[in-house]
């Protein structure tokens, strides 16, 4: 049984790096969590080190960007990793000749790398940070396409690999759908991002550079989703608190309340066990 806690200073002793999921548990896409900056902002001042480790498929200074629009405080992180700056690495070791399926606001993931943007029957490798248009599609929208791609043996990059995420009070397509379909199609992906290594060896990197040696079993990770910052902690040794209020709260709440039996069944099932769990951030 995963222990419930109601303050994240409970734990302040358990570990010096805290490795901080962000859509999902410090913002919604459209408003932040007041209380989750709050909570790193006062972590900070205990002397934690905060790493936000995030999915999304921009580099780090996009996601700063969206801080700043939403209203996201600075102080509350001391680094930023995203799948989009590890999987830019990716692109790197891939065919030059690239389709890009993603939205517009995306394309910083690749600039400055020597690809060529072209159309889908010229491409060598597929780079997804998304679906076109997430607020209307769905993958199924897209299987066609991918079919074609799977047909000429090509590559397929995930830049960002969660499959679904809340924007406000909705769930919106990621592209870790398009990766699964693909995937379901017989194609190959590859993925830096959440929950694969890569993305956990640049953030203690990263932990690293600020405060020196760190291990593992002193850092502790952070997030909504259990088949990313969960499964992603736990598989890279690190222990998890699970935010409850997350992506998957439709899944064990009964009106307003959290149904702790039915929360453990649910974690059960996603086969991950987490040391920890909340409500919110706080």
């Amino acid at each position: 049984m995963s222990r419930k806690i109601t303050d994240l200073d409970q734990l302040t002793d358990h570990a010096d790096v805290l490795l901080c999921d962000v859509w999902g548990v410090i913002h919604n896409g459209v408003n932040p969590y007041l209380l989750s900056v709050e909570a790193l902002k006062a972590a900070r001042a205990r002397g934690q080190t905060v790493i936000l480790i995030t999915n999304s498929p921009r580099p780090a200074d996009g996601v700063i960007r969206q801080f700043d629009t939403i209203g996201v405080e600075r102080e509350c992180w001391d680094d930023i990793v995203t799948s989009g700056d590890v999987t830019r690495r990716l692109v790197q070791e891939a065919p030059k000749q690239i389709y890009f399926l993603g939205p517009e606001r995306d394309k910083p993931l690749i600039e400055g790398l020597d690809v060529d943007l072209v159309q889908p029957d010229a491409a060598a490798a597929v780079v997804c940070s998304g679906l076109f248009d997430d607020e209307t599609e769905t993958a199924e929208d897209y299987r066609t396409l991918l079919a074609g791609f799977q047909a000429r043996g090509l590559p397929l990059i995930c830049a960002n690999p969660d499959r679904e995420v809340e924007r406000g009070d909705r769930l919106v397509p990621c592209a870790g759908a398009l990766a699964d379909l693909y995937s379901e199609l017989g194609g190959a992906t590859r993925i830096a991002g959440k929950p694969h290594a890569p993305i956990y060896r640049e953030a203690m990197s990263r932990a690293r550079a600020i405060r020196g040696e760190v291990s593992l079993d002193r850092t502790l990770a952070i997030g909504d989703g259990v088949h990313t910052d969960i499964r992603g902690a736990l598989d890279n040794g690190v222990e998890a608190l699970f935010i409850a209020r997350g992506v998957h709260a439709r899944e064990y709440m009964d009106g307003r309340v959290t149904n702790e039996h039915r929360l453990e069944s649910f974690l059960t099932s996603a086969g991950v066990a987490p040391a920890y769990w909340m409500e919110w951030l706080a």
